[in-house]
């Protein structure tokens, strides 16, 4: 709590100190005269600290959701209370969170009487924001003194996961799928899993003829696989250095956490396991694949667990602890960044062994940035270097998914904002047999 004089106390004293001046060097007899004119100010000051409400008395009560998703905006209502009088207007400003962004210029001026001041913010990151530093000032009627009180509005605020896709797009991929509730039928003909040996007919894929089965029966035999069910659906996520770059502000880790716990609640209503794992230089969270739509939970604690990390990734490492832990054939969603096919050789080497065994499915998001910078028209030696540098590494990361689907791999790119629904759409055609 503390008291200042306002900017109109310190104009009107800095414009009557030369006049004071020159009134006592040309009238030194005149003393008596600015003597009082120094009582009167001191008398109005004293007077506007009088009328004015006391900071000691003031009331706050701050309010704001106990958690809330990255990328949502936070609305911090803060209510203003004075035992008396209250000013025409208060100004507040609340400390800054690493974890959020202010959408409103401070400090605001607010009117106690209108009701609770309105602070909106956009939450950058996952973590818990202390909104703990709340400072309110204001003047007294005659706006010669300002009273200032620090107050701590004990908010805590955890950000967690953005589970909206979860909410607005599960029914309308679930209903794509044909897939409400638990999935229990078999499909004959359209899935991975060997069914029986059958005449080949026309329609049916060439791939699937059983030539030593043929030459044995002396006739022409294929193939037939029904719907896998029961599915193990991993979702890996990167959380190393290149996957904490922001899209649109929001870190690319947030971006495919969201699109995660999409496919896992889509994978969990369709009656299929789904677990979570994330990894940098070394394993940092590991769900093993759990059933039932109750399991949801856990996927969100765990998916919270993710931390950012400025660690170079070790596919590896990561990719092999991932495998280690599964026990049977599995679906094994990644979601990557890549910048170029030098980086990228580890990663490369790292799946081989995992293709022959588990469906491989890589995610990665595009960069509307390099490939607007690539696109634009080449007007200055500077424009044409950005270009000429953005689509190189455009063309490196496209060698990059290349290789990948050279060894078997699934690779989908998709903009960060549709990156969930395109992950779910393709997985459940893989997961049928049908191309992706």
């Amino acid at each position: 709590m503390s008291i200042s004089p306002t900017p109109k106390l310190i104009l009107i004293v800095a414009l009557a100190s030369p006049l004071a001046l020159l009134l006592a060097v040309r009238a030194p007899n005149a003393w008596a005269a600015i003597l009082g004119l120094l009582l009167l100010l001191a008398l109005l000051m004293l007077l506007d600290w009088a009328v004015s409400p006391k900071a000691g008395r003031l009331a706050v009560q701050a309010a704001a959701p106990r958690s809330i998703g990255v990328g949502e905006t936070l609305d911090v209502r803060l209510s203003l209370g004075f035992p008396a009088s209250a000013p025409a207007s208060v100004e507040i400003a609340l400390a800054r969170d690493p974890l959020l962004q202010p959408l409103w210029q401070g400090p605001g001026t607010f009117d106690p009487a209108a009701g609770p001041a309105t602070l909106p913010h956009a939450t950058l990151r996952r973590g818990t924001a202390a909104l703990d530093r709340l400072w309110c000032r204001w003047q007294g009627p005659l706006g010669l003194l300002q009273q200032t009180r620090t107050l701590d509005p004990g908010l805590r605020v955890r950000v967690l996961p953005d589970i909206r896709p979860v909410r607005e797009q599960a029914p309308q991929l679930l209903a794509e799928a044909g897939a409400w509730g638990l999935m229990s039928r078999r499909q004959a003909g359209a899935g991975t899993e060997f069914e029986a040996l059958a005449d080949f007919r026309p329609g049916m894929d060439r791939r699937h003829i059983d030539w030593k089965q043929s030459a044995r029966h002396h006739s022409l035999l294929a193939k037939e696989f029904r719907a896998e069910t029961n599915n193990n659906l991993v979702l890996a996520i990167d959380c190393g250095r290149a996957m904490s770059d922001p899209l649109d502000g929001i870190p690319r880790v947030d971006h495919a956490i969201s699109a995660a716990l999409l496919a896992g609640n889509v994978a969990l209503r369709q009656g299929d396991r789904a677990g979570i794992a994330a990894f940098d230089a070394r394993p940092r969270v590991h769900l093993p694949p759990v059933g039932g739509l109750r399991a949801f939970p856990l996927l969100q604690e765990a998916a919270a667990g993710i931390d950012y990390s400025p660690a170079e990734t070790n596919f590896t490492l990561g990719l092999s602890a991932i495998a280690a832990g599964l026990k049977r054939r599995s679906h094994l969603v990644v979601f990557t960044e890549f910048a170029d096919s030098t980086g990228a050789a580890l990663m490369l080497d790292a799946v081989g062994p995992l293709v022959r065994r588990h469906m491989l499915i890589f995610v990665v998001m595009r960069h509307a940035e390099l490939e607007a910078i690539a696109a634009a028209p080449p007007e200055t030696a500077e424009a044409v270097t950005r270009a000429a540098t953005a689509g190189a590494l455009l063309r490196e990361r496209q060698l990059v998914i290349a290789r990948l689907q050279r060894q078997g791999v699934h690779v989908l790119q998709a903009d960060h904002a549709q990156v969930g629904a395109v992950l779910v759409r393709a997985w459940t055609r893989l997961a049928r047999g049908r191309p992706a």
